[in-house]
């Protein structure tokens, strides 16, 4: 139950910090053409809000990355203490569970590049 509570509670924020993201992409966009002074506080808001969302991208896929790793390595270690040739299978296992931090470090540059 507590399980499928953090999985509904990050796919939540994960859609919070998208949309988020996307305001501020949009936001830009239209501050292309001419900045008023009602465009440069939108921007200074914007800004912040791109931050926050830069910040919870990286800081929810590094949680989601490391309890996919603890589940991976705990199985990995009990798998190769019974059979040591599956080493290399749960080795890739642990990375693909690695690159979900790293997806998030992505969005964050992608996020962080349209302020």
């Amino acid at each position: 139950m507590l399980k499928k509570c953090m999985i509904v509670l990050g796919i939540f924020i994960l859609g919070v910090s998208l949309v988020t993201g996307l305001k501020v992409y949009a936001t830009n966009i239209e501050n292309e053409e001419g900045i008023t002074q009602e465009a440069q506080t939108t921007e200074k808001t914007s800004n912040g809000v791109g931050l926050i969302a830069a910040a919870l991208a990286i800081g929810l896929s590094a949680i989601g990355s490391g309890i996919a790793v603890a589940v991976v390595a705990s199985s990995a270690v009990g798998a190769i203490s019974e059979n040591p040739s599956l080493l290399g299978k749960t080795v890739i296992f642990a990375g693909l569970a690695e690159g979900i931090a790293i997806y998030g470090l992505i969005i964050a540059i992608m996020i962080l590049s349209k302020i």
